[in-house]
This record gives structure tokens, C-alpha cells and sequence, in this order.
């Protein structure tokens, strides 16, 4: 079928037009293993219009090698049946940049893990897949977990997400928020009390790889005695040696539901799940399909946890979710600072996973902008699954206005995420610079 007929026997669902706005949304001064990352985070909203004015949203991340390969292969999409997902990553194998097909010469993305050529292009195409799926479902009057086979559940559990953190900025840069800083024990049981409080969080993830791996025992150990038997996980980015992780997985196998990414890489992985009882998870070295062959015939990993920008959409997280279920491995979903798009695209397909037994991951209740007209709630911890048409959710054009305005003001220091750029900037820390791994 040639592209004219195409376009004829699609007739409304054909997209008609391809928008794509980067912004730049408020970011706390939340630690990593590498550092600080700046007080604002690119992201990419995209949104497909049919023929007959039915609007999909997608989301993305926002830094320039993923806009630069959106704006080709928009140009593509005029044309393309939003029924037509499958086709979405044939056009994306013919997407050319300056001139050539994009190549596998993409640079490592920090705490994204190796951000290949591949896992470009998926995250990229993840963002339309979305936005098809949601446009899709408005037009025929069903949400998205109803393409996507139906939910499982009616409501999605979510996890605390727990950050050393600073007050603020250095320089007081950025927008202020109440939170205060979080450096001990004390601090980290203080952010877990306030997110259980307002949310109704019943488990905690507390990103570690920031302070020596004895405090951060000590971290785990208070949440253990400020909310017994409630769910723990401990996630040092591949911080640690095998040695310390195996220490590490001693000193805490009576209260860590799962420990993530405690060494960096297969290999080590394998090492230290061979040595201990408690189960690892990873975001970092089972990030494609390519990876799972080693890592579950090794036994490296107990949990993945899936993050459909990564996978390439929706459907891809699902098909993650069937071979995870062969091989016998958990599932659960990683996150990062995403807004309410992909929250929302998250939330639908984690309703329609069966085999769901580990709470997701969300920065969302860190954020404090949104591109969408009404927030979501958390309540008890969860969230519902819209049976809205579509996602569910509404573009507030002024909020993304806004958000794109900051972008366009910028001098460019801020349209490249950098998980060390805020720690340059404190005092004492000019000459920083993101640690080898392993750090201990």
C-alpha cells in the first residue's frame, strides 16, 4: 500500500501534525553517587494531532541528542496511522542526523546507565508510541490500558523515594521548596515520616552512593525501627565494590526487601548475588533486551526494574514483563524526574502487568511543576488507573509555555542533564568530578 492509499483507508487516525516543545522543569538538589545535578531537568513533551484534531500526548527526556533526533523523525510521522505502533520503530531504523543514520557513537548517560545509539532511539520513540496510544484511545473511546489488554488492578502501588539532599542550590539557585536537609539517619527517617504522612507511602527506596556505605546502613536501620515490616531498598548506583556490597547485604538481609545495582555491571552483579540471600535489582545493567540473556542465565539479577523510555513504550515494557515472568524474575518500574505524562503512561501500564510484586518507583511527588492540568494524588500510596479515554490526562498549554520560555532563556548549561554540575558549583567542591566506580 503506497502512502497516498494509506493515508486514504486510515482517514482520521492518519497524524496530521507533530509538535515537540522542550522545557525545563524544577529539579531539588536530591545526591547521587555522582554528585548534584542542576536545580532544572530537560524534558521533551510531544504531542501527535490526527486529521481529525485528536491530540496525543508523550513525554520524554529533553536533552539534545534525543531533541535533535525528534525533529527528523516528527518529520516522518505526517501521514503515519496512529493504530500503526509497530511502524513507529521501522520509520525510526531510517531517522538520518547531519546527513546519516545516527550511529552507535552516543556517550555514557550517568545515572541513565550506557546510553546507547539503540537506547536512543527507543527512548525517543517511546515518547510518540505514547502519545499514538493516547490519541488512539481518545479516538475510539477507551483508555490505554484497554489497548494494551486490559488492567489487572484498579490502582498502582508507588514507593517513597528517599534523597540525601541540600536545602537548596548552591547560590540559592533555583525555586526553594520546605524540605529542608536530609545528610543522617535522623533527616532521611524525618522525609520518610513526611512522605508517609501526605502520600500514604508504605515502602522506601533511599538512594544511596553518597555517604560511606556504614551510614547508609545506619540510614536503613533507623527506617527499619521508625516503620517495622514496612518494605526497604537501598540503591547506591553500582557504588560499591563486590566486597562492600557482600558486607552491605549482611549487615542489612533481615530488613531490605531488594538491594539495586549495589556493584557496577553483569559480571559483578553475578558475583554478589551468588554471595548473598537478598534479592538485587537493577535499572543499570538490564536496560535492553540484549542484556537479559546474561543476567538472568547468571542468576545477577532477582528484580528489573523497567522504565518504558528505556524499553521503547509501552507495549515493549510489557513484552519485558513476559520474559521476566519465564525466567522467573520480579518486575517492578524505575524512575526518574518524569512529570505527569509519563506518570500517567507508567500507571496504565503497570495495571495491565500481572506478575506486579514490587511497588514502582516515582520522583513525582519531589517535583513541584507539571505540564498537565491536575496533578495526580497519591492516596495510600497509590494511584488509580484512569478509565478516562486515552492516558487521561490534559495539556495546560500555559504551564508548558511557561516551562518552555526558561528553556529558551537558557545559555544552553542547562539543556544537558549533569548528575555532577550542582556539586562543581559548592563551595569547596570546584574541582569535582563524578567518582570512579566502584567509590568504596
Amino acid at each position: 500500500m503506497d502512502a497516498h492509499t494509506r493515508k486514504r483507508a486510515t482517514g482520521r487516525r492518519a497524524i496530521a501534525e507533530v509538535r515537540f516543545t522542550p522545557v525545563l522543569v524544577a529539579d531539588p538538589p536530591l545526591l547521587n553517587v555522582q554528585g548534584v545535578h542542576q536545580p532544572y531537568t530537560p524534558r521533551l513533551i510531544v504531542e501527535v494531532v490526527t486529521e481529525d484534531g485528536v491530540s496525543g500526548l508523550g513525554e520524554t527526556y529533553g536533552d539534545s541528542a534525543y531533541r535533535e533526533l525528534a525533529g527528523p523523525y516528527a518529520a516522518l510521522l505526517t501521514g503515519h496511522d496512529i493504530a500503526d505502533l509497530n511502524g513507529l520503530f521501522t520509520l525510526m531504523n531510517t531517522v538520518e542526523v547531519d546527513g546519516s543514520r545516527v550511529d552507535d557513537s552516543v556517550d555514557v548517560g550517568g545515572l541513565r546507565g550506557a546510553r546507547t545509539a539503540d537506547k536512543l532511539r527507543l527512548s525517543v520513540v517511546s515518547a510518540f508510541e505514547v502519545a499514538c496510544l493516547d490519541a488512539l484511545g481518545k479516538t475510539l473511546g477507551v483508555p490505554v490500558h484497554t489497548l494494551l489488554g486490559g488492567k489487572v488492578r484498579d490502582s498502582v502501588e508507588y514507593s517513597a523515594y528517599l534523597f540525601y539532599r541540600w536545602a537548596e542550590h548552591p547560590g540559592g539557585a533555583g525555586e526553594k521548596d520546605d524540605w529542608g536537609a536530609a545528610l543522617d539517619p535522623a533527616g532521611i527517617v524525618a522525609q520518610a515520616r513526611r512522605f508517609a504522612r501526605e502520600h500514604g507511602f508504605a515502602s522506601f527506596k533511599l538512594k544511596g552512593g553518597v555517604l560511606p556505605p556504614e551510614q547508609e546502613v545506619a540510614a536503613v536501620r533507623a527506617l527499619a525501627a521508625a516503620f517495622p515490616g514496612r518494605p526497604l531498598r537501598l540503591d547506591p548506583n553500582g557504588a560499591w565494590s563486590t566486597a562492600t556490597s557482600l558486607r552491605v547485604a549482611a549487615s542489612l538481609a533481615d530488613v531490605l526487601e531488594y538491594l539495586e545495582d549495589p556493584a557496577s555491571g553483569t559480571r559483578a552483579m553475578a558475583e554478589v548475588a551468588a554471595g548473598t540471600s537478598v534479592p538485587l535489582a537493577t535499572n543499570m545493567c538490564v536496560t535492553t533486551f540484549g542484556e537479559i540473556r546474561e543476567a538472568f542465565l547468571t542468576g545477577a539479577v532477582q528484580v528489573v526494574l523497567s522504565d518504558h523510555h528505556y524499553w521503547g513504550g509501552l507495549r515493549n515494557t510489557r513484552e519485558l514483563a513476559a520474559v521476566c515472568r519465564a525466567f522467573g524474575v520480579g518486575l517492578s518500574m524505575h524512575s526518574n524526574t518524569h512529570l505527569g505524562i509519563s506518570l500517567a503512561a507508567m500507571t496504565h501500564v503497570a495495571a495491565t502487568v500481572p506478575d506486579l510484586r514490587h511497588s514502582c518507583d516515582s520522583h513525582y511527588p519531589w517535583q513541584s511543576e507539571d505540564v498537565i492540568t491536575a496533578r495526580h494524588v497519591f492516596r495510600d500510596g497509590r494511584l488509580p488507573v484512569s478509565d478516562a479515554p486515552g492516558l487521561g490526562v490534559e495539556l495546560d498549554r500555559a504551564a508548558l509555555e511557561r516551562l518552555h520560555r526558561r528553556w529558551l532563556a537558557d545559555d544552553g548549561t542547562l539543556r544537558e542533564r549533569d548528575d555532577a554540575a550542582a556539586m562543581r558549583r559548592a563551595p569547596g567542591h570546584a574541582r569535582w568530578r563524578t567518582p570512579a566506580l566502584p567509590r568504596w
